[in-house]
C-alpha cells in the first residue's frame, strides 16, 4: 500500500519513508496494528454461556415404618335355633259325653282281650251317639289299626282331622292316627311329615 501511494505521489513517498524510518515510526506503526487486532475481538468475541443457577436441594422425607396390623378374626358366628312356631290357639275342646266315655272304655277292654273287631262295633255304637266328635273317630280308627286295617285305620284319622278344627290336641291325635297308618304301609317319609305336623300343633 505504501509502495502504492508512493509510485503515484513521489513527494508523499518520501514523507512515508521519512515517518517510518524516523525515530518514533515503528512504535506507531505497532500501536496500529494492536489497535486492529483489538477492534477484530471485540467484534468477534464469543458469545457468552449463560452460567448455571443451581438448583436447591429438596429433602426427601424419611419414610416412617408402619407397624404391621395384626387382624383379629371374628368369632364365629352361632346360629340361634328358630323356635318351632306356636300352635294356634285352641277355640274348641272336644270331650266326650258319659254315654260314649263307658263305650270307649268297654271298647278297649275288648280290644285288649283280643277281640278288636268287637271294639269296632262297640265304638260305631259310640259314634252313633256323638258322630261329631272327632276323638271318636280316633278311637275308632285305632281299633282299625289293632284289627290290621291299616287304610281304614288312615281314613279314620283323616275324618277326625276335619272334625276337629279348632282343638289343636285333637288335631295332633288324627295326624298321629295317620301318621301310624303310613308307617305300617311303609310310607315312611309321608309318615314323618304326618308326625312334624302333629307335634307342631300338640308337642308331646
Amino acid at each position: 500500500m505504501i509502495s502504492a501511494v508512493a509510485n503515484r505521489h513521489p513527494d508523499a513517498r518520501v514523507g512515508v519513508e521519512a515517518g517510518v524510518s524516523g525515530r518514533h515510526g515503528w512504535p506507531a506503526l505497532a500501536a496500529l496494528v494492536l489497535l486492529s487486532q483489538l477492534a477484530g475481538c471485540a467484534l468477534v468475541r464469543e458469545p457468552e454461556q449463560p452460567q448455571s443457577v443451581p438448583q436447591p436441594q429438596v429433602a426427601i422425607p424419611t419414610p416412617v415404618p408402619v407397624p404391621p396390623v395384626t387382624v383379629t378374626p371374628a368369632p364365629p358366628v352361632q346360629a340361634v335355633p328358630v323356635p318351632p312356631p306356636a300352635p294356634p290357639p285352641a277355640t274348641r275342646h272336644f270331650e266326650l259325653g258319659a254315654a260314649a266315655t263307658a263305650l270307649v272304655a268297654d271298647a278297649h277292654k275288648q280290644a285288649v282281650s283280643g277281640n278288636p273287631m268287637l271294639a269296632v262295633s262297640t265304638l260305631e255304637r259310640a259314634l252313633r251317639i256323638e258322630p261329631a266328635n272327632p276323638l271318636l273317630w280316633i278311637e275308632l280308627g285305632e281299633a282299625h289299626e289293632t284289627a290290621g286295617h291299616y287304610e281304614q285305620a288312615g281314613s279314620m284319622g283323616h275324618k277326625a282331622l276335619q272334625l276337629a278344627t279348632g282343638d289343636p290336641r285333637a288335631q295332633a291325635g288324627a295326624w298321629r292316627l295317620i301318621a301310624e297308618s303310613l308307617k305300617a304301609r311303609d310310607r315312611n317319609d309321608e309318615a314323618l311329615e304326618a308326625e312334624k305336623k302333629a307335634d307342631l300343633l300338640s308337642p308331646r
